[in-house]
């Protein structure tokens, strides 16, 4: 099938948005994005992904183009432009998958607001519409769930699952939905995996029986008991911790979970439910005390909170291009020592008064970044479990380092190999040196430029590209860029918001 073309698209869409009857301006709203940029869409000016045709096409209840065979998209960046202007932070990624599996414990109608409407979201969605649960997206990024009173786990879409990791976060959920039924695991992860043994861990402690069965976890539920129990996870997991907080939610008796992640996925997770009537007591602490209902009939409506590994994301954009940018509802909680590192390597920044997030529980303010002369740190920057710096945001140091007077190491002690896929931003001039699969040195000041770069399958690394590209002179080429689509809801977009020049293309 020949593929559309942008002016044709562009045509199509003013025609949508004309029979709906709205401004450009109320089209924006819905989006989530700029008045100039729905103009620059109906122009013909910009393409569009694949998933914002599936948005627009969702908000107006109507086909926009016909798409064939899914084609690889690019992104075809404009660099050395300086930014301005604010961008928002959209919702939290992390967050927004936890709380569609919680959905299911709810006999209830759940809707989700200002839901991220990315890959990873996708993915779960088709998952639990196969085992007929009823997801209604409503005015974009607002999302209705409905479960039925028996689930029907013997449909579920295999594919979808297998394309996320997440499907591991069904057990606690499902804990005792069925005598035994089988989900499908992802990646080819074994039992043994250092990623699904502390899960595995987590809810043995509650009964569950599983076994790696040719590419399936064949499930045993657990018999119905109100006994107390008291566990320490062994590993400080977020997905873990998560795992093992849903399993008590739905599960009489008072669980104690010691060393529990306390970070800003798992909060969410908490305030929801005790949307629900469960009882939580500890939320930001390793030591959560939950007494579960095993029968739970409520209609909810949810904000999940803000992405501090987006804000992140957003702040190193103007930070690399030397920009005064303001980044709005920040996280800061979860970005106090990001922030306090940015201004030790002599970022200057400016921070408003705190307000809370739609969740009324999330502390949200507004960080301006300035133009600044950067020096390395002192000591090397690592992750560490929160309050510490966030490990998914550690790879936007070796961006911003990139720019920084003398040489920053970066220590990456958590991911095998992730820091190996960082050295791909030598490519575009930086001078990255790999000292082992964990560590590296990042020297600068860097002279950025252009370069065609394919998109490596780590997302954070990938993105740190793209914000290297808005620095580099010239133009430069980011391949394949399916897995930032997994992690963000129109990173490009909202960058050209506030100036950058990036264009989607396909082959």
């Amino acid at each position: 099938m020949t593929q559309p073309t942008a002016e044709h698209v562009g045509h199509l869409l003013r025609d949508a948005r004309g029979e709906k009857g709205w401004t450009q301006g109320q089209l924006a709203s819905e989006l989530g994005t700029s008045q100039s940029a729905i103009a620059r869409m109906e122009q013909g000016k910009q393409n569009l992904s694949l998933r914002m045709i599936e948005r627009l096409e969702s908000i107006f209840g109507r086909t926009i183009v016909k798409v064939g065979k899914r084609q690889m998209t690019h992104l075809r960046v404009e660099g050395g432009r300086t930014l301005s202007g604010s961008v928002d932070v959209n919702s939290s990624k992390n967050a927004g998958v936890a709380l569609l599996c919680a959905s299911l414990i709810n006999r209830g109608t759940t809707t989700l607001r200002r839901l991220a409407r990315i890959e990873e979201v996708n993915r779960i969605v088709e998952v639990l519409t196969s085992i007929g649960v009823e997801c209604t997206w409503l005015n974009g990024n607002d999302l209705r769930i409905r479960r039925p009173k028996t689930l029907d786990l013997a449909s579920m879409d295999v594919e979808a699952a297998r394309r996320t990791r997440s499907v591991i976060m069904l057990l606690g959920p499902l804990l005792d939905e069925a005598a035994s039924y089988q989900l499908p695991y992802a990646g080819g992860c074994d039992l043994g995996t250092r990623t699904v043994e502390p899960h595995m861990q987590a809810l043995r402690q509650f009964g569950l029986s599983v076994e790696a069965k040719s590419g399936f976890y064949s499930v045993q539920a657990p018999p119905a008991d109100g006994d107390h129990r008291t566990f320490v996870l062994t590993e400080r997991g977020d997905t873990v911790t998560e795992n093992a907080i849903m399993a008590a939610a739905h599960r009489s008796g008072t669980t104690v979970i010691r060393n529990a992640s306390p970070n800003y996925m798992v909060q969410d997770l908490c305030f929801y439910l005790q949307g629900l009537g469960v009882v939580i007591d500890g939320i930001g602490t390793t030591t959560l005390k939950i007494t579960g209902r095993p029968a739970i009939d409520v209609d909810i409506e949810y904000f999940p909170s803000e992405d501090p590994i987006e804000a992140m994301s957003l702040i190193t954009a103007g930070i690399v291009t030397n920009s005064e940018v303001t980044i709005c509802r920040v996280p800061i909680e979860f970005m106090e020592i990001e922030l306090a590192t940015l201004e030790q390597m002599g970022q200057q920044l400016d921070i408003s008064g705190e307000y809370f997030a739609r969740n009324r529980r999330t502390r949200l303010v507004d960080v301006t970044t300035k133009p600044s002369r950067l020096r390395a740190p002192e000591d090397k920057i690592h992750p560490m479990p929160f309050p510490g710096l966030n490990i998914d945001n550690l790879p936007f140091f070796a961006v911003i380092a990139g720019n920084a007077e003398g040489q920053t190491m970066i220590h990456d002690w958590v991911y095998e190999n992730r820091a190996i896929y960082l050295t791909e931003l030598n490519k575009l001039g930086a001078q990255v040196q790999l000292l082992d699969p964990h560590r590296i040195y990042v020297n600068g000041p860097t002279k950025w430029r252009g370069a065609e770069v394919g998109c490596p399958p780590a997302l954070r690394p990938a993105a740190c590209l793209l914000l290297a590209m808005l620095a580099a002179r010239g133009t430069s080429e980011l391949r394949n860029i399916y897995v930032i689509e997994r992690g963000y809801e129109d990173l490009a977009e909202r960058l050209n918001t506030i100036g950058a020049k990036i264009e989607y293309f396909q082959d």
